[in-house]
C-alpha cells in the first residue's frame, strides 16, 4: 500500500522536506522505503481558453487561443467539450506524461499547436473509462489562477512511499503508525487526528443492547450516528483513498475506509434500521450460512466469529459484512462498530473463505485498544462533517484488555554492550523523546513505558534497545573487532550423542534419511510403540499431511519397499528424528532413532557366496550400538508380545537398558509385506539417561584362556538369552563371553526340540586358571541348565 505524503504532512510538518532524503532518513531508521512515486509532472499549468473555434480541416476538432500565464498559445483540441472561457489544465512543450509521451510543438492538419489541454486520466490520475473518457478534458473552477500549478489546485500534486516492511512492522502501513516514524527521524512531535464532535441528548445504552458470548474478542464498541446523508465524498477523501488503491463508494462506506488507512483499525458500518437493537458477538455453527457483500452464500465453521442480530448473522467478524445489513442509498442511521478480535480466528476464517481484504490483514495482527477508541470517534467526527450525522451520546463496550502499563528497564550499559555504540545518557534520551517513548531515568536506569499504539515491542530491553539503535544510526556503529575468548566449537548434550549415533550408523553401512514429520490418516496408528494418542493438526494444508507421526518407521518402511522394488539388493536405511503424541492431556516428544535393512549384506560373484540380512543380522546391530556405548553387559534382548501390530510375533526382540524399555527391533509381519525387511526404532531420549562411565585402557590379560564348548536340547520355545543369562550366573566372573556358535533342529532330535551350542571363554587377569576350578564351572553351568530347562547334553 502507498503511503500519502501529502496526508503524512497533515500529523507532521514535512512541507520543506525533501521526500527522496527524507526516503533515505526513514530507511536507515529500519522503515525500509522500497519506491517514491510522484504525480508532479513538470510544465503543467492552468489555462484560459479565450477564444475556440473549429478546426478549418476537421468536424471534431477546435483550434483554442489559451492564456497560460505569460503567454497565449495557439493549441488544437479534439474534446468535445472543449470551448471559451473554459480553465483548464495545459500541458506545456516540454512536458513529459505518462508512457513517456514528450509534449511537442506540432501541426495537426496544417494548423500550429503548442501544447495539450488535458484530461486527468492522461495525466496518469484518473483510471481511463468510457465514463471519464467521454466526460473530457478536466473542467476547472473559475477561481483556479492562470499560469499556477495545476495539480496544486486540484489537490493532487503528491508524493507517496511504497515500503517494503518486515511483518512485525506492518502497522506502518497506515498513515497515523508511519507518521510517527517520520516525527522519531525528524525530531518532530505529531499531531493527531480531530476526534471532536457533538453528542445528541439519547443514549446510545437505550438504542442497542450488546451480548458477547466468546472469549475470542478482546474489545467491542458501538456507537451510533443518526440521520446520514448519503452523497459523494468530499475530493480530499477520494483522492487519499485513490492513493491507497482503494475505490470510492460514497462519503459513509469511504469514511470507514479513510478511518482505517489513517490508524490501522478497521470498522464496520452497519444500517440501524436493519440490525435492530441487539447485537450479539458469537462463534457460528457448523454449517450455518451467510450471504456476504459480495452476494456469494458463505459456509460457516464453529471457528468463525460472528455479529448476528440474536438470530442471524449480519457479518463475518473481521472479514466481510452480511449482504443484508449493509449500507445502502437509503440508509440513514448507522451503528459504528470497532473491535478487536483474536488474530488467529480472522486470518483462517478469510483464509478458508478466501476473502482476504484490508481490514482482514488488519486485524490478523495485534491493534492497540487506544487507537480502537479514537478510530470510532474519529469516524463519528468525519460523519458528523461530511456526512450531516447526528452523534448519538455514549458508547456501548464490551472490554476485556489488560491495560497495565508495559514498562521495561534499560541501562546505558547494556545500551552500548548490545549495540556496540558508545551513546551517552543524553543520547538515549533525546531518542526516546523523539519515539514518544515516556520514560522515568532514576539511579541510572532508564524506566521505558511502552506506548499502547507499539504493539510489535515486548518485555524485554532488547527491543527497546534496538528502537535506540535503529534511530541512533547502524551506521554509526564503529567496526571493531569482538572483545571475546574464543573457545572450541563443539556439539554438546543431546545434539552431540545424536551426532555420536548418526556417525556411528553411517560406519556400519547406514544410509541416512530425512522424511516428513507430518503424515496421513492411513499412517498414523503404524508402528505406536509409545501408546499414546495421534496428535492431529486442527488445520492441516493437505489431507496426506494431516497427522503429527508418533514413529518414523512408516515413512522408513515405504522407502526400503521403494528401493527393493527397483532392484537395489542391499536396502540399509537410518533416520533420527522427534516424535510426538498425547498423553493424559499432555503433549509428549521424543527423539528416536529407527532403521530398516532388507536383502544381501555381502555377495561373492565369484563362488555364488551370497549372505542375506536376517534377524540376527540387525539384532548384531542393535548390540553393536550399545556395546559401542558403552553398555555392555546392562542391557538384555527379549522376546515381547507388546509390540505394534506390524511386527512378526515370533520375530522380534524388545531393547531393555537396566530395566527399562527403550525400544524394539524385528522382522516386518507377512501382512504388512513378503519381502524380508527388519525394522529397528528405539528412544535416544531415554537412552541417553543411562549414563556410562569414561572408557579406560585395559591391557590385554597376559594369562591363557581356556575355552569350552557344550550344546543343549532344549524347548523350541525356549529363548536363548534365558539360558545365557543363567550360564552366566552360575558361571560367575570367570565366565567373560558366551557365543553361540550354532543352532540345530532336524531328524537327529526330536522335532519339537532345537540344539543350541554354546563356545564359553573363561579367563582371570591376575593368574593362570587351573582345569580343575574351570571344570568346577563347567559342570555347575551344566547342572543348572539341565535341572532348569529339562535339557539334555548333545555329543553328536
Amino acid at each position: 500500500m502507498a503511503i500519502s505524503l501529502k496526508w503524512i504532512n497533515d500529523f507532521v510538518d514535512i512541507t520543506n522536506e525533501d521526500k527522496i532524503e527524507l526516503a533515505n532518513k526513514i530507511t536507515k531508521s529500519g522503515i525500509n522505503v522500497e519506491k517514491v512515486t510522484t504525480t508532479n509532472i513538470p510544465n503543467l499549468v492552468i489555462g484560459h481558453i479565450l477564444e475556440c473555434s473549429m478546426h478549418p480541416d476537421s468536424d471534431h476538432l477546435h483550434v483554442c487561443q489559451v492564456d497560460v500565464g505569460n503567454a497565449t498559445l495557439q493549441i488544437v483540441c479534439g474534446a468535445s467539450n472543449v470551448r471559451k472561457d473554459l480553465k483548464v489544465i495545459v500541458a506545456l512543450p516540454g512536458a513529459i506524461l505518462p508512457g513517456d509521451f514528450e509534449i511537442k510543438k506540432s501541426t495537426i492538419r496544417g494548423v500550429e499547436s503548442n501544447g495539450m489541454i488535458c484530461a486527468l486520466f492522461e495525466l496518469g490520475l484518473e483510471e481511463k473509462i468510457e465514463e471519464t473518457y467521454n466526460k473530457g478534458i478536466t473542467e476547472l473552477g473559475s477561481d483556479a489562477i492562470v499560469g499556477e500549478n495545476p495539480l496544486d489546485y486540484l489537490g493532487l500534486n503528491d508524493t507517496t512511499y511504497e515500503l517494503d516492511l518486515n511483518p512485525n512492522r506492518t502497522d506502518c502501513n497506515n498513515h497515523l503508525p508511519f507518521a510517527y516514524e517520520v516525527a522519531a527521524v525528524l525530531g518532530k512531535e505529531v499531531k493527531e487526528p480531530d476526534i471532536s464532535f457533538k453528542e445528541i441528548n439519547e443514549d446510545v445504552n437505550d438504542l442497542v443492547k450488546l451480548d458477547v458470548t466468546t472469549n475470542n474478542v478482546s474489545m467491542y464498541n458501538l456507537m451510533i450516528a443518526k440521520d446520514v446523508t448519503i452523497k459523494e465524498s468530499p475530493d480530499f477523501i477520494k483522492q487519499r483513498l485513490e492513493v491507497a488503491g482503494v475505490r470510492s463508494i460514497n462519503n459513509v462506506v469511504d469514511i470507514s475506509n479513510y478511518v482505517m488507512l489513517e490508524y490501522g483499525q478497521p470498522l464496520h458500518f452497519f444500517d440501524k434500521d436493519v440490525v435492530g437493537d441487539a447485537i450479539v458477538v458469537r462463534m457460528a455453527q457448523d454449517g450455518e450460512k451467510i450471504i456476504t457483500l459480495d452476494k456469494e452464500e458463505r459456509d460457516l465453521t464453529k471457528d468463525d466469529i460472528i455479529i448476528s442480530d440474536g438470530k442471524t448473522p449480519l457479518c463475518v467478524a473481521g472479514v466481510m459484512g452480511g449482504l443484508n445489513s449493509g449500507i445502502t442509498d437509503n440508509t440513514k442511521n448507522i451503528l459504528i462498530e470497532a473491535a478487536i478480535f483474536n488474530p488467529y480466528n480472522i486470518r483462517y476464517t478469510s483464509l478458508r473463505l478466501n476473502l482476504r481484504s484490508e481490514a482482514s490483514l488488519r486485524l490478523e495482527k495485534p491493534l492497540s485498544y487506544e487507537y480502537c477508541l479514537k478510530a470510532l470517534k474519529r469516524a463519528c467526527h468525519l460523519l458528523e462533517k461530511y456526512a450531516d450525522a447526528k452523534i448519538v451520546k455514549g458508547i456501548v463496550t464490551y472490554d476485556k484488555v489488560d491495560k497495565k502499563p508495559k514498562v521495561v528497564d534499560v541501562t546505558l550499559q547494556d545500551t552500548n554492550a548490545i549495540l556496540g555504540m558508545e551513546l551517552t545518557n543524553q543520547d538515549i534520551k533525546n531518542i526516546l523523546t523523539s519515539l514518544g517513548f515516556a520514560y522515568e531515568y532514576k539511579n541510572d536506569t532508564f524506566k521505558v513505558t511502552i506506548p499502547n499504539r507499539r504493539q510489535d515491542i515486548y518485555l524485554q530491553k532488547e527491543d527497546i534497545i534496538e528502537e535506540i539503535g535503529r534511530l541512533y544510526g547502524y551506521d554509526n556503529i564503529k567496526p571493531t573487532l569482538p572483545k571475546i575468548t574464543t573457545k572450541k566449537g563443539e556439539y554438546r548434550d543431546n545434539i552431540n550423542f545424536r551426532k555420536i549415533i548418526s556417525k556411528r550408523m553411517r560406519s556400519l553401512g547406514f544410509n541416512e534419511l530425512r522424511t516428513y514429520t507430518l503424515i496421513g490418516e492411513d499412517e498414523k496408528d503404524k508402528y505406536n510403540y509409545n501408546f499414546g494418542t495421534t496428535i492431529k493438526l486442527n488445520r492441516p494444508m493437505l489431507k496426506e499431511r494431516s497427522y503429527v507421526r508418533q514413529s518414523l518407521l512408516s515413512s522408513l518402511v515405504d522407502i526400503t519397499k521403494y528401493n527393493l522394488n527397483k532392484k537395489y539388493n542391499e536396502v540399509l536405511l537410518y533416520e533420527i528424528a522427534n516424535v510426538y503424541w498425547e498423553e493424559n492431556d499432555e503433549y509428549m516428544e521424543d527423539t528416536k532413532l529407527a532403521f530398516t535393512l532388507s536383502g544381501n549384506y555381502l555377495m561373492n560373484t565369484w563362488n555364488n557366496n551370497v549372505y542375506k540380512m536376517d534377524f540376527y543380522f540387525i539384532k548384531g546391530i542393535v548390540e553393536n550400538i550399545l556395546d559401542f556405548l558403552g553398555l555392555s553387559n546392562r542391557y538384555s534382548l527379549e522376546l515381547s508380545s507388546n509390540l505394534p501390530k506390524e511386527i512378526h510375533p515370533k520375530i522380534n526382540s524388545e531393547i531393555i537398558v537396566d530395566n527399562e524399555h527403550i525400544g524394539y527391533f524385528g522382522k516386518l509381519h507377512p501382512s504388512i509385506t513378503k519381502e524380508d525387511i527388519y525394522v529397528c526404532e528405539i528412544s535416544l531420549t531415554k537412552l541417553i539417561n543411562h549414563k556410562t562411565n569414561d572408557v579406560k585402557y585395559q591391557e590385554i590379560n597376559k594369562y591363557p584362556v581356556v575355552e569350552k564348548d557344550v550344546a543343549f536340547i532344549v524347548d523350541k520355545d525356549t529363548p536363548s538369552i534365558e539360558i545365557q543369562k543363567d550360564i552366566k550366573r552360575a558361571a560367575g566372573k570367570l565366565l567373560t563371553e558366551i557365543k553361540v556358535f550354532d543352532i540345530y533342529t532336524g531328524d537327529k532330535i526330536d522335532k519339537n526340540k532345537k540344539s543350541i551350542a554354546y563356545n564359553l571363554t573363561f579367563e582371570d587377569n591376575t593368574r593362570t586358571l587351573t582345569e580343575e576350578e574351570v571344570m568346577e564351572k563347567f559342570n555347575k553351568i551344566i547342572s543348572k541348565i539341565i535341572e532348569k530347562y529339562h535339557a539334555e547334553l548333545r555329543d553328536k
